[in-house]
């Protein structure tokens, strides 16, 4: 009777975990929903995630409510998710910042990896690596043998210290072994004014930034910089088909949990934002603007996260590349 006893209540322990992830499931969700952008009304990511809650809220049957927490590079906003209650009520819009701020941020007040659950990757949108016609430069590997005939010649711009433009450029440092300058500006803006009139040489940017310039004839496109060409960009080839396999940067944006958010409640909340980028409304005018719509699920996700924090960290280690906020 005893051992009867020991083995009921084992089994219940056992299942306990199971049964209640379900009845999470079951009850989620139970009043509105909010996704927290770390960065400003206006940005990618705001409107990504704008348009996302809309479709999640018909989906649910409860209200999604975008709330704007930027500041701090996306760490502010970051952190309000990682304090959050973990049932579901609450997500963060992720962007390529998650990974790169864990390899060149000093200090964070949250864990990049320990305190977050991956729900989906949602989107992902190319940068290009652009060139000023006055150099003669018009594949990878010309860059590259050029840089490498004078070195310290040649400077790339970028959008910012730490930011995706930058890190681009410099994964591409490290991989070709070559010696470029970094200029960073204050947004992509300013790094294009200047990049068009031939005070720098090159930079990676957001496809649908530099489109313009590149169909004037102001800047010229050498390759992009995910492993599938652009349907933007059909003939312009990727960094990974040029000469550097494994090349691998994008904008990335997707969505994440507190850790300790019950798995039922990460499985349905992929299943549903899968769905609502994937929504014609969505993802129609998210393509248009040059971005793969690509929802994979929390599995897939962990293990492109994975593959993201290792690759910046080695190339913050190589480039020296700390930022204090």
């Amino acid at each position: 009777m005893k051992r009867r006893s020991i083995l009921a209540l084992t089994s219940g322990t056992l299942a306990a975990p199971a049964l209640l992830s379900a009845r999470a499931q079951e009850v989620w969700p139970s009043r509105p929903i909010r996704i927290v952008v770390p960065f400003p009304p206006g940005s990618a990511s705001d409107t990504l995630a704008r348009g996302l809650a809309a479709r999640m809220s018909e989906a649910l049957g409860q209200t999604t409510v975008v709330e704007n927490r930027p500041g701090a590079g996306g760490t502010i906003g970051t952190d309000v998710v990682a304090k959050a209650a973990p049932d579901g009520h609450t997500f963060l819009m992720a962007t390529a910042a998650h990974t790169i701020t864990a390899a060149t941020y000093a200090k964070l007040p949250f864990d990049a990896k320990g305190d977050f659950v991956p729900v989906t990757r949602l989107i992902a949108t190319p940068l290009v690596l652009v060139v000023h016609p006055s150099v003669e430069a018009r594949t990878v590997a010309e860059l590259v043998a050029l840089a490498r005939r004078s070195p310290g010649a040649i400077s790339f711009a970028s959008s910012g210290n730490g930011t995706s433009h930058q890190m681009a450029s410099e994964l591409l440092k490290s991989l070709a072994k070559i010696d470029i300058v970094h200029v960073p500006y204050r947004g992509s803006a300013p790094a294009q004014t200047d990049l068009v009139a031939g005070r720098c040489q090159m930079m990676f940017d957001n496809i649908v930034a530099v489109i313009g310039q590149v169909r004037d004839g102001r800047l010229r496109a050498v390759a992009v910089s995910t492993p599938e060409r652009s349907a933007i960009l059909p003939d312009v080839p990727t960094v990974a088909e040029s000469g550097y396999p494994g090349f691998e940067v994008s904008a990335w944006f997707g969505l994440m949990a507190p850790k300790g958010t019950p798995a039922a409640i990460i499985e349905k909340g992929a299943q549903v934002a899968g769905a609502a980028v994937q929504h014609p409304s969505l993802a129609e005018r998210l393509v248009a603007e040059g971005a793969i719509v690509n929802p994979d699920g929390p599995a897939a996700f962990a293990r492109f996260l994975d593959s993201d924090f290792s690759k910046w960290e080695v190339v913050a280690r190589e480039g020296q590349i700390r930022l204090s906020d």
